[in-house]
């Protein structure tokens, strides 16, 4: 059923290798039928079933950035982790490549936790999940469909289905805009089928213009620097298709995220030119939710977006894990 990936064996993340955990490369598949590629983590000498934590994002990133990072620290922490490369993208399989779903990146984290279930150390009543950027919304959207995750941790995050209908800032939040992008994108489509072969979008502003909004210039400092680049990573290199996040345009993902009864942590960096996606998912999340208790919105004084991707003495770990502990169990 599920398809053979070449997977790399060498370690060759952005961060350094734990000694306090066991590492290795597994697949798993969705039910559309994609074969995904994770790094799992195992704590050491841990015995019995473990509480455990599937991680994914940032968008455009792979699991040997920002979610390979979370996902060593919690095992460090003692819960078998797991961090994906989502469909299309990375290691993991499906055709075309570099394009972005609603429907199937939010299988993606549901395909982990079918995976994580079914494991012999696992305890497939304690599963939470952790989604970084625009994964991050689409954690919310998973909480929102999936009964089995138990605990969900957003990290600065982007809700992807509204910064490609409004633009930043909601800035292009019309039907002339949205209409004018539609056609741009449907002219593209023409073009693609004509060359058999789908044009990419770039990735990540390189070089950066000096008048450039700072979280152009934040994003070049993690994805284009050895602080965080990475062969495989869109955003390091040649980004997705243009046409790749098209169906986001008119699929808002978190139309029910105030139904959500399992416990979530959104967290954010006061300085992100992002923050806004947090507190406005929050409040949507808050409003009318049935079980308002275990909700909580976590600003972090001065952090910036990408301050969440790997500043370990920024990203709270501390309070990740007992929000884990506590909901876990």
């Amino acid at each position: 059923m599920e398809e053979k990936l070449n997977l790399v064996q060498e370690w060759d993340k952005t961060f350094p290798k734990s000694e306090k955990v066991n590492h290795r490369k597994v697949t798993f598949h969705n039910r559309y039928g994609i074969t995904l590629a994770a790094d799992l983590y195992a704590p050491k000498n841990a015995e019995g079933k473990l509480a455990a934590i599937a991680v994914c994002g940032p968008f455009g990133a792979v699991k040997e950035q920002a979610s390979g990072l979370y996902a060593q620290t919690m095992a460090e922490r003692g819960f078998l982790t797991i961090a994906f490369d989502p469909s299309y993208t990375g290691e993991s399989g499906g055709s075309p490549r570099y394009v972005a779903s609603p429907d199937i990146n939010t299988e993606d984290f549901q395909a982990a936790v079918d995976f994580l279930s079914v494991q012999d150390n696992v305890d497939p009543d304690k599963i939470g999940i952790i989604g970084i950027c625009g994964w991050g919304g689409m954690a919310l959207n998973a909480a929102a469909i999936d009964t089995r995750i138990k605990a969900t941790v957003s990290s600065t995050m982007y809700d992807m289905t509204r910064v490609n209908a409004n633009g930043y800032f909601d800035a292009e939040d019309s039907e002339e805009a949205r209409h004018a992008k539609k056609v741009a994108l449907n002219a593209q489509r023409i073009e693609d089928y004509k060359n058999g072969s789908y044009a990419l979008a770039g990735g990540v502003v390189d070089p950066v213009p000096e008048d450039a909004p700072f979280f152009v210039k934040d994003y070049y400092d993690y994805y284009k620097t050895a602080r965080g680049y990475h062969p495989r990573s869109l955003n390091s290199n040649g980004g997705w298709n243009v046409t790749g996040c098209m169906s986001f345009m008119n699929q808002p993902i978190l139309k029910y995220s105030n139904e959500i009864r399992s416990a979530v942590l959104i967290i954010h960096g006061e300085k992100a030119h992002s923050c806004y996606f947090s507190r406005d998912a929050f409040a949507n999340m808050m409003n009318g939710n049935p079980c308002p208790d275990n909700k909580e919105l976590l600003i972090i004084p001065d952090a910036v977006h990408t301050d969440l991707y790997d500043q370990v003495d920024i990203i709270p770990f501390d309070k990740i894990t007992a929000f884990f502990r506590k909901y876990l169990g």
